[in-house]
This record gives C-alpha cells, structure tokens and sequence, in this order.
C-alpha cells in the first residue's frame, strides 16, 4: 500500500535520512531555521525557488518534491468544501481541455 506524506513530511523525511538538524540545512540554503520549521510543519509553503533549493541539496527529482507540493494544494484547496472526488474528474478534463486551446 501507498504511504501518502505531505510536502513538509517528506521534506522533514529527506532531512532526517541525510542525519541533519534543521540549523544544518537552513544554513547551507541560506534561509531561516524557522522558516524551514514552518515549512516541515505545513504551517508554511515553501517558494518555487525553495523547490529547487531543496531538490538540488536532497539530491532529488524536483518533479517529485512540485508533485508533492502541488497535490497538497489541491488537497488543501478541495478539503473543507461540500463536494466529492468527482471534482477531481471535472478538473481533469478541464486541463485537457485547456491544454488543447493553448497548445
């Protein structure tokens, strides 16, 4: 089965498994200790650019850590609404739609 994270989860799980405080990476990608904080605890989005950031220090895919991110925000943005999986499906179709009108 499948375990699902959260983009902070799974940045806090990269982390973790290279053995470094969170003093340690914030240090080498020149950003605040508690914004990295923030950003572990979903408290905080990270920006494109700390995307990147992280993609290149964890030695990772960036398309895996945009795809984490990414789905937290259709997660976060469909969650508290009175609808069902379906919205999923409509979404879908609409960025196929999308993509041929501006392709």
């Amino acid at each position: 089965m499948e375990k699902f994270t959260t983009f902070g989860e799974h940045l806090r799980t990269l982390r973790e498994f290279a053995g470094l405080t969170l003093r340690e990476v914030a240090t080498n990608l020149s950003i605040d200790t508690s914004l990295l904080a923030k950003i572990e605890r979903n408290e905080r989005q990270p920006t494109r650019q700390h995307i990147k950031q992280f993609a290149d220090f964890f030695k990772v895919e960036e398309k895996e850590l945009v795809d984490e991110f990414l789905s937290d925000q259709i997660v976060y943005k469909i969650l508290n609404e009175e609808t069902d999986l379906n919205i999923l499906k409509v979404a879908e179709g609409k960025i196929k739609y999308i993509k041929t009108q501006n392709g």
